[in-house]
């Protein structure tokens, strides 16, 4: 699949020009997708992408520059091209390399292994057809009351070699296989749609892990019931999240501060309170690239770091940061394994994999029974956070009003208003259940697969923004 002796070769050059440290970053992506919409397949798109990345490290200057194509003369140009960016001092603020390209007239590349990676991972066609079909019918004869429904089963095989001149050779295969379902319900008064789109790190064996049918009940049940919502209250309340739902929101309002780039530029309000109290006694928080299957596991992140377990938040102590090379160097730490990068074009950076808060020890019953009034938030919509205050906004959309312990009628137009740190503080009852959010994180105009997770807990009080008068 990729040619280490002419790798090699190339970071060979690097050093002949006088470049301190060089970094090869091979890359093989080969993904396929198939939609259902209006009862027939509507599209199956299929494609591969090869690439490699060069990064240069000449006097602490950094230089990046990618290429496709893959050839002696391709790569050397590569190099070039790096080498020049490192001498003028810097990386576009986009992090996005040079595309080497542009300086080649060779178009000699590496043979694709599409047909070979497909093989390897991919659902054949007529079964993936088969269960969109199913899941559509699954859908539709929940309720009379849905109108529509559509699916998509996208899968892809990315596959990678890290090599540089400290001797570095690593190799790391990372399926991912993804099922999202919508529904559509409609009756006198309203219109509503509600997804449901688990993924893992998995191939086919995707199908095993999943009831694909109760996957489509869970979004026509969700589309079906915010039919009968009601304009959510405004106030200070407490705020049950249900296992899973929460995840997104402390990946966003906490996950991104406690990134070393953030820390090392004083945009995080983590910043210097490593050591001290900044959630709960009840609140452990981690970053783990080595949960199996999960959307955001590797075995080696984007530099050809080991995937690590890091205890960020240990019973309400902030213990740690997520590192990548670049920021480990310089601030003296060591390497967590959390330097990423979309794709080859990109020079790597520190993102979060699986962060999730551990387990607690109360009961689910226990928590609702215990809640005299407040909101239960089962599914959240999009967001904002700022990483330097920790103020976020959240919508709900999928929640419900809590009365005397028991869950009652559905809420719409309902958001979640708070800081991070504030948050984090006021979590007063963890459940000893678990469940995980599958996701893409955009930073820097990268986006990567992560998942973020919680149990069911509860926060005393939070600012619920409502449309009821």
């Amino acid at each position: 699949m990729f040619d280490q002796q002419l790798i090699q070769e190339t970071l060979d050059y690097a050093k002949s020009k006088g470049a301190d440290f060089a970094e090869a970053f091979c890359e093989q992506t080969t993904s396929v997708a198939t939609a259902l919409d209006e009862k027939r397949i509507d599209t199956r798109t299929s494609g591969s992408t090869n690439g490699v990345g060069i990064r240069v490290i000449n006097n602490s200057r950094v230089g990046y520059a990618y290429t496709s194509t893959i050839s002696s003369l391709g790569l050397k140009a590569t190099v070039d091209a790096a080498c020049i960016s490192a001498g003028v001092g810097g990386i576009s603020p986009s992090g996005k390399g040079v595309d080497a390209n542009l300086f080649i007239n060779d178009k000699n590349t590496i043979a694709n292994q599409e047909s070979e990676a497909e093989a390897s991972f991919q659902d054949p066609a007529l079964k993936t057809a088969e269960r969109l079909r199913e899941i559509d019918e699954v859908v539709r004869s929940y309720d009379r009351k849905i109108v529509e429904a559509s699916a998509t089963i996208a899968q892809n095989r990315r596959d990678i070699l890290i090599m540089n001149t400290y001797g570095l050779n690593v190799f790391d295969s990372q399926p991912r296989t993804r099922l999202g379902v919508r529904a559509f319900a409609k009756d006198a008064n309203s219109f509503q749609d509600s997804h449901e789109g688990p993924g893992r790190s998995l191939g086919i064996g995707f199908f095993d892990q999943f009831d694909i049918d109760e996957i489509a009940k869970t979004a026509a049940k969700r589309a079906v019931t915010l039919l009968d919502a009601v304009d959510c209250p405004s106030g200070n309340f407490p705020v049950i999240l249900k296992k899973g739902a929460g995840g997104v929101l402390f990946h966003e309002a906490c996950g991104h501060g406690l990134e070393a780039d953030h820390i090392d530029k004083g945009l995080s309000v983590f910043a210097g309170k490593k050591g001290t109290q900044v959630a709960s006694n009840l609140v452990t928080v981690v970053d783990d690239g080595t949960m199996e299957n999960e959307w955001g596991t590797y075995k080696f992140d984007d530099e050809g770091n080991a995937a690590q377990k890091n205890v960020l938040i240990q019973d309400g102590i902030l213990n740690d940061y997520m590192f990548d090379v670049l920021r480990s160097t310089k601030l003296e730490h060591n390497i967590s394994g959390n330097g990423r990068r979309e794709t080859y074009e990109y020079v790597p950076m520190v993102r979060m994999t699986n962060t999730y808060l551990e387990k607690g020890k109360s009961k689910v019953e226990d928590i609702f029974t215990s809640t005299e009034f407040g909101i239960y938030c089962v599914a959240l919509g999009g967001g904002q956070v700022d990483t330097t205050t920790g103020d976020f906004v959240f919508g709900i959309s999928e929640g419900y009003i809590v009365r005397n312990g028991l869950i009652c009628e559905p809420v719409k137009g309902a958001t979640l208003i708070g800081n991070g740190l504030e948050t984090l503080l006021n979590i007063d009852m963890v459940a000893d259940d678990f469940d995980t959010w599958a996701g893409t994180c955009g930073k820097n105009g990268q986006g990567v697969p992560v998942s973020s997770g919680q149990p069911t807990l509860r926060v005393s009080s939070m600012t619920v923004g409502g449309t009821a008068q």
